[in-house]
């Protein structure tokens, strides 16, 4: 069985996937962001409530990532007015890595963007984590800017605003 991606359209795949999202975040930035700031960004933009608004408040349209059947990822993105799509997350479990899923996923959210005549795609990564700034710039992402956004909770997200041109 092959890497499936489908469009998130009921609620109890969207509650699968928060679940998913705590565990991934949970093992993914562990060294890079404290474990309190880890609850805090899990809790405001990766928890049931939080991706329900961002669905239907915000534009947002999750996918679910399956390998062997198994649910092991997701992505999300949102149009913007202008020709932009911006993928705001793209996170796959820790032993599902290396194996060239992150690049289907990938390949989907250019996919996706076409399909809304959009001509770049961007993204915010945490300046710290390495492994992931050096995937977006293999499949050929670009440093664009930098951005410190303050979340509340006295915490901050120090990131690398990359941009890939279809």
């Amino acid at each position: 069985m092959a890497v499936e991606i489908k469009r998130v359209k009921y609620m109890p795949e969207l509650r699968q996937v928060a679940e998913l999202a705590s565990e991934i975040w949970h093992e993914c930035f562990v060294g890079i962001i404290s474990e309190g700031q880890i609850d805090y960004m899990v809790e405001k933009f990766q928890s049931l409530p939080a991706m329900t608004d961002q669905i239907d408040r915000q534009g947002y349209s999750y996918f679910s990532v399956y390998d062997e059947g198994e649910l092991c990822g997701y992505t999300a993105v949102k149009p913007e007015k202008d020709d932009r799509l911006f993928l705001s997350k793209l996170y796959l479990r820790k032993d599902k890595r290396g194996r060239g899923i992150a690049s289907q996923m990938l390949e989907r959210v250019f996919e996706e963007a076409r399909i809304l005549g959009k001509s770049r795609v961007y993204l915010t990564v945490n300046k710290h984590n390495d492994h992931a700034v050096a995937v977006y710039e293999k499949v050929g992402f670009t440093k664009a800017d930098v951005a410190v956004t303050d979340i509340g909770g006295g915490y901050v997200m120090d990131d690398f605003i990359m941009e890939y041109v279809l």
